[in-house]
């Protein structure tokens, strides 16, 4: 967690309370009811994520093991989009389909503990880049750019590092790059969210309210002051293909149960320190410099160790402003255009 400005830590032990609270509170008929219900989410593997976007999750048997995956678009080079924590190939095309429209065809594999890519596929970030390379393999696929995404960030750059033949760009948005020390403290918000009861009780919420839900998330994912924080949850709220995609992007976090296994072991991935200085590929890293999950310093870092890398940063915004904030059409533009200057 990088450091806070103003009361942000206040809100994110008042986010904290209540919900324990709720835990809590609750009878244990209402647990139990929880614990059975499936949170009403939409679980088919060729459900509509947004209008437009429709999944078509497969399983490819590759030489070391099963991978699903969701491939969108008609034509043109391949993007691989590594998906970000307790996310899944459905996370995955979510982030990576405004590229659909530019000419690029999506590749949005489940890594190894997210839905039905089993763990046993890769534990390390080394296992999950080679998994990849299978993938791409079986699929007859050669090069590819890569779009990762936050803690989807260590598997990119050892994809990168380790099969460099085959990556023609690389694009790192909000992702890890610095090893996270052993005994480092979890994040209080997720511990208490990243729950079958706890997550459960998010979908009622937003439901409920959505911008309870996007308030909270704001104050784990941004050290926005308590102006920027509103400012930010007016325009998601006000907005309403930002306000879709929010929406979207909860539910693909959902249900976490088929997602945990993938969640704690990138708790793992994060410790090991990304080999960087052999990423030779044309690369581009995009960090807000207000992030609260993964701190900016993670962007300056892997620009500065990575041969050649250019940089973007989005200044005054938090992890999800490359999709949520008022300037993401012009961040993804110009990431459009670096994929366009290097694609084959």
């Amino acid at each position: 967690m990088s450091t806070r400005t103003g009361p942000g830590p206040r809100r994110v032990r008042r986010v904290v309370v209540a919900v324990v609270a709720v835990l809590v509170g609750l009878p244990a008929l209402a647990v139990a009811a929880l614990l059975v219900w499936d949170g009403g989410i939409d679980t088919d593997p060729r459900r509509e994520l947004l209008p437009g976007v429709r999944l078509d999750l497969r399983t490819a048997q590759t030489r070391l093991g099963p991978v699903e995956y969701d491939l969108a678009g008609s034509g043109g080079p391949v993007v691989l989009s590594v998906h970000a924590g307790a996310g899944g190939a459905d996370q995955g095309r979510l982030f990576a389909d405004w590229l659909r429209p530019a000419g690029y065809r999506v590749l949005s594999p489940s890594r190894p503990g997210y839905l039905g890519t089993p763990l046993d596929n890769g534990r390390t970030p080394d296992a999950q880049a080679d998994l990849l390379a299978a993938l791409l393999d079986e699929l007859g696929i050669d090069r590819v750019g890569v779009f990762a995404a936050s803690a989807g960030g260590p598997v990119a750059y050892a994809f990168a590092a380790r099969h460099p033949d085959r990556v023609w760009g690389l694009v790192a948005v909000a992702a890890t790059s610095r090893p996270k020390p052993p005994g480092a403290p979890s994040n209080p918000v997720r511990a208490v969210f990243m729950s079958s009861v706890g997550q459960k009780l998010v979908r009622l919420t937003a439901e409920l309210s959505l911008s309870t839900v996007l308030t909270g998330t704001l104050a784990e994912t941004s050290t926005f002051t308590d102006e920027q924080q509103a400012a930010r949850a007016e325009h998601v709220l006000g907005t309403p293909p930002v306000r879709e995609f929010f929406a979207a992007m909860l539910d693909t976090t959902f249900p976490y149960a088929d997602r945990q296994a993938g969640t704690a072991n990138d708790a793992e991935l994060a410790r090991v320190p990304p080999p960087l200085d052999r990423v030779t590929a044309p690369t581009l890293v995009v960090h807000g410099t207000r992030d609260g999950d993964v701190p900016f310093a993670d962007g300056e870092h892997a620009a500065a160790a990575i041969p050649g890398a250019e940089h973007l940063w989005l200044p005054d915004d938090d992890h999800l402003g490359f999709w949520l904030g008022p300037g993401s059409a012009s961040a993804q533009s110009a990431v459009r255009a670096f994929l366009d200057r290097h694609r084959p």
